[in-house]
């Protein structure tokens, strides 16, 4: 989750390494800059994304949005997980996020959330993200 291995009793399931996290903040990144989603940018169809790394994609996205003349302000992400307990990884995974992004950790804002027992996250059927990212012109208009 977040390019980082959390121990952890079950395996997230997914055509790349299914990182939500990650996926949240491409599809985030693309979406403000209208150059669509992780699906379209990383089709599954395509056999070199089987079992990819989100980060190498992550950086990818990144690298489409800053040719066009975007840089990243901040972003806000929430996992939604009712286990693995992701706080004592906060930390850890806003440094790898960081990195990939190339900004500083500081600009990165991650909550975890539960489903408390209720849905398919409180019954530890799924994991989920969302990430809303704030970007800023680099041509100063």
């Amino acid at each position: 989750m977040g390019g980082i291995d959390i121990p952890h009793d079950r395996e997230a399931v997914g055509h790349s390494d299914a990182d939500a996290l990650m996926h949240a903040v491409i599809d985030a990144l693309l979406g403000a800059v209208a150059l669509g989603d992780v699906g379209q940018m990383f089709p599954d169809t395509d056999p070199e994304n089987q079992g990819r790394f989100s980060g190498e994609m992550l950086k990818i996205a990144f690298d489409a949005v800053t040719a066009l003349g975007w840089k990243i302000v901040n972003i806000d992400c929430i996992i939604f997980a009712q286990r693995p307990k992701l706080l004592p990884h906060r930390q850890a995974i806003r440094e790898c996020l960081a990195q990939v992004l190339d900004i500083e950790v500081e600009r990165i804002g991650l909550q975890a959330k539960t489903g408390e027992g209720i849905g398919p996250t409180g019954r530890e059927q799924a994991i989920a993200a969302q990430c809303v990212a704030l970007l800023e012109s680099t041509d100063g208009e």
